[in-house]
């Protein structure tokens, strides 16, 4: 379980927990609102299916204490030994009480805290302002290169300053 202290604005507290049998149904049904389906899948079934058919990205369960309202997954670039964040999904009922902020803390904190990891990249649609404000908000900062259609932006443990967590 990867618990840096985080809660969102209700109080609970938000986790990251290995996927597994016991969870793996909750979190593959986990959906966005109608109109985020432009942007991320419509399901985080998808993102569960590249994580057991590549070896690439490791999903991980969003709980929120012990429900599960999420899915984030992440990967090493054996090219470059980069570090990827992707399919940070949090179901449409739970949205709007800061789970994606808490999220995106924890999981860029563990990562920058794992001894090979230089820089932090994530990728997303040029439209989804929504975002685009969050991660540029944690310190990820677009840079000049795509994956497919959408902008990577990136953050370097090194020259950010710590998150504030508790």
């Amino acid at each position: 379980m990867i618990d840096h202290g985080l809660h969102d604005r209700t109080g609970r507290r938000v986790t990251l927990r290995d996927v597994d049998d016991g969870n793996w149904r909750a979190v593959a049904d986990v959906a966005p609102r109608d109109d985020q389906r432009a942007f991320v899948a419509a399901l985080a079934a998808r993102y569960l299916l590249l994580s057991t058919r590549e070896d690439v990205w490791t999903s991980l369960a969003v709980c929120a204490d012990d429900t599960v309202v999420g899915h984030v997954m992440w990967g090493v670039d054996d090219e470059d030994g980069s570090y990827w964040l992707g399919g940070m999904l949090i179901d449409a009922a739970e949205q709007g009480r800061g789970l994606g902020r808490a999220v995106l803390r924890t999981v860029t904190a563990w990562l920058a805290g794992q001894p090979e990891c230089r820089v932090i990249r994530l990728s997303y649609h040029p439209e989804n302002t929504a975002a685009r404000r969050l991660y540029e908000s944690a310190g990820f900062t677009p840079t000049d290169a795509a994956e497919g259609d959408e902008i990577v932006a990136e953050f370097t443990p090194a020259a950010a300053p710590p998150f504030d967590l508790p």
